[in-house]
């Protein structure tokens, strides 16, 4: 097979049929054509359009691992000026892995979906977005040129604010995908500009034939300044990265992004949207591995991400916020290995992140739905016997995220740490600090839930001491409290007189949690498998064989890779050696940390609240992050617009140009109209003052 083409038919199929899914249910099973189908059929198509894309990415991956590959043109839109709008595939073993792992997650989450949203009046219209986003998140992957890449990249980003603000009654989640939307267009900003920069230097949109005039580009500056182009391209296109992977500062969306159903928080914002911009950087590693100023500024971005996202997790009492602090620490860690020149380990910590979060996030959902909604963690306790496959699920899960030897968190996050150990771009000493201090955290924060969800006293079926709506934004919480309906809790809409009637959620008193339906807890299982197994048979050839040959590049002062691939001895002696290593003690530290502080002392927590009250405040308002952006960049536009209406409208329009005219055609009427008086011998008059004045004037030609 070697050298041979893929079919480009069958590859079209990948992403068409999960499109072909999203129409049958969001055109035939909403109001749109009057209902036409049902429930039934609607998941019917849409699971059926994905597991048809599973299998195609699945077979290719197979063609391409045997050493087939595809990079041509689908369809050609248009050319113009000699630039080539097209469609195209570029099919090679990064593509076809990110193809299997975004269609896996997306089977089962749709299966999924099928239990959580049961009763929910919008069902079609759920599986209709989430095939959308999945044709979506294909086409992006796939993708052989910007076009189609930012195509992909906007349409991702449309069908995320469809799903976050799903439940489009509730103000918070209006509020919160209206945030998404707005932060993602700040990105797609500099990630536009970015694809503008490299379109007008090099001609072409086709990724190959950017490359290939990389070196051409690296000797460039940027016109009317001396920075160097290709250093300017690579960081607004990293911004593009900060928007979708919510890199520090433009993080401030994916928290409130837990408005929506618990499934599309496990697809979009922790397997696979939010994964686009370390799949895009990896991509265009020819071009960022030539500017070491590009690489300094990710890693020190992808540093503060990873540890102080992760501060942030540790006093959230919402179990879905917990995992979304999480997710987006650990993204930070996969744009530190980005920034250390050691793309195939960011792209290997996608792979094996994105089964064990999507596992913690579906968990997190199963656990909501025994919990009859109630989503606060300080109000569960002892669910382990209530919920065994939620719990030993939820708690490989857990193992996976912290690094626990042999899991496929630890393989993937001990070559992140290594790697940054390793590099000596600038930044490098703040990020080996960001990412050690990370493992504690991130252990603290995943343990504490799990001990307070699972473990301990139990603390449901009774007066709710808690308030589960605290961790929202304040300036949401308002609206959330004077409508009742507005509570930003995640319903699986079992019930439907709970949509009308939210004055209590959670267990009434006598009631007992219970295990979630199968078609809840068989997603589970099925994400448990490769969150445990997956690390340990993919580190060979993802980060020291050839499975990236040719695909991600590395230049030749770079080294830390080569130095990792001299180290590396196989997965089983990389666990063995792992139990004398820092970062494994980092974690167990954590682990017991927080099984003292919430099992054995709970006072302790408590006095570092009252000792640290500020610390704590600081923490519970994200930094001032949202108020900083509400007052600088929101108060600057209002500013901005007050002042382009009150002196360009205002003023200038409406007061010189409008008004103005019309006042000097007022003026100039009145003057003439002084002259018209109706008087035979004032107009003879004028016509006499006329002809004077004609015989003045052309007096001097009459001489000449």
């Amino acid at each position: 097979m070697a050298g041979t083409l893929l079919n480009p038919n069958l590859l079209l199929a990948v992403p068409l049929a999960p499109l072909a899914g999203a129409a049958i249910a969001g055109l035939l099973g909403t109001k749109f054509f009057g209902n036409v189908v049902g429930r039934k059929t609607s998941h019917t198509a849409t699971i059926l359009g994905v597991l048809v894309a599973f299998i195609l990415s699945a077979m290719t991956l197979n063609d391409v691992l045997n050493g087939a590959t595809f990079n041509g043109t689908i369809y050609n839109w248009m050319t113009i000026a000699g630039i080539k709008f097209e469609v195209g595939f570029q099919i090679d073993s990064l593509s076809a892995m990110m193809m299997c792992v975004v269609t896996f997650v997306s089977l089962m989450v749709h299966i999924y979906t099928i239990g959580y949203m049961a009763e929910d009046a919008g069902y079609n219209r759920f599986f209709a977005y989430i095939s959308l986003f999945t044709f979506s998140m294909l086409m992006l992957v796939m993708a052989n040129n910007f076009l189609q890449l930012f195509f992909g990249w906007e349409a991702v980003g449309l069908v995320s604010y469809l799903l976050i603000g799903f439940w489009y009654t509730r103000p918070t989640a209006i509020v919160a995908n209206m945030k998404a939307f707005l932060v993602n267009r700040v990105g797609d900003f500099g990630f536009i500009l970015g694809i503008g920069l490299l379109l007008a230097y090099a001609g072409t949109m086709n990724y190959q034939e950017v490359f290939a005039k990389r070196e051409a580009l690296s000797m460039l500056t940027l016109p009317g300044t001396d920075w160097m182009l290709l250093t300017v391209a690579c960081i607004c296109l990293f911004i593009g990265a900060m928007g979708k992977s919510a890199q520090f500062p433009l993080h401030v969306w994916l928290p409130d992004s837990m408005e929506g159903p618990t499934p599309i928080s496990a697809l979009i914002h922790a397997a696979t949207m939010v994964t686009a911009g370390i799949f895009m950087v990896s991509r265009m590693s020819p071009l960022f591995e030539l500017s070491d100023t590009a690489l300094s500024f990710i890693l020190v971005i992808g540093s503060i991400t990873a540890l102080f996202m992760g501060f942030l997790g540790i006093i959230q009492n919402d179990i879905k916020r917990v995992v979304a602090y999480s997710t987006l620490s650990q993204l930070g860690y996969m744009t530190v290995a980005l920034g250390s020149s050691a793309y195939s380990v960011a792209v290997f910590h996608l792979m094996t992140h994105a089964f064990f979060k999507a596992l913690l996030f579906l968990g997190a959902g199963s656990v909501i739905i025994g919990m009859h909604h109630d989503q606060d963690i300080r109000n569960m306790g002892g669910l382990r016997k209530y919920m065994p496959i939620t719990w030993i699920t939820s708690l490989l899960g857990s193992l996976a995220l912290i690094g626990t030897p042999f899991f496929s968190g630890f393989y993937s996050k001990d070559s992140i740490i290594e790697a940054v150990h390793e590099t000596h771009i600038w930044g490098s000493g703040f990020a080996n600090f960001a990412v050690l201090a990370g493992v504690f955290v991130t252990a603290f924060y995943s343990f504490r839930m799990y001990f307070l969800v699972f473990h301990g006293k139990e603390r449901f079926g009774q007066a709710h001491a808690h308030d589960h709506h605290d961790h929202h934004a304040h300036d949401t919480k308002a609206a959330a409290h004077a409508d009742p309906a507005a509570h930003g809790h995640d319903s699986d809409a079992h019930h439907e007189e709970e949509e009308d009637d939210h004055a209590h959620h959670g267990l009434e008193p006598g009631q007992k949690p219970h295990e979630s339906p199968f078609v809840v807890w068989f997603p589970l299982v099925m994400l448990a498998i490769p969150s445990v197994i997956i690390g340990y048979l993919t580190i060979q050839p993802m980060l020291h064989g050839d499975f990236f040959k040719g695909v991600i590049f590395i230049g030749e002062h770079h080294k830390a890779m080569e130095i990792l691939g001299e180290e590396f001895h196989g997965p089983m002696a990389m666990a063995i050696h792992s139990l004398t290593s820092l970062p494994l003690w980092l974690a167990i530290a954590g682990v017991v940390t927080a099984y003292y502080c919430y099992m054995i002392n709970p006072r302790v927590p408590a006095w570092f609240y009252a000792k640290f009250k500020a610390v704590h405040t600081l923490l519970d308002n994200k930094y001032y992050m949202d108020k900083f952006n509400e007052v600088v960049f929101a108060g600057g536009a209002r500013m901005l617009g007050n002042g382009l209406w009150n002196v360009g409208d205002k003023t200038l329009i409406d007061g010189l140009l409008v008004n103005g005219s019309a006042k000097v055609v007022n003026w100039f009427s009145k003057l003439t109209r002084l002259g018209q008086t109706g008087y035979i011998y004032h107009y003879a008059f004028v016509m006499i003052l006329g002809i004077l004045g004609f015989l003045v004037y052309f007096l001097p030609f009459w001489h000449a």
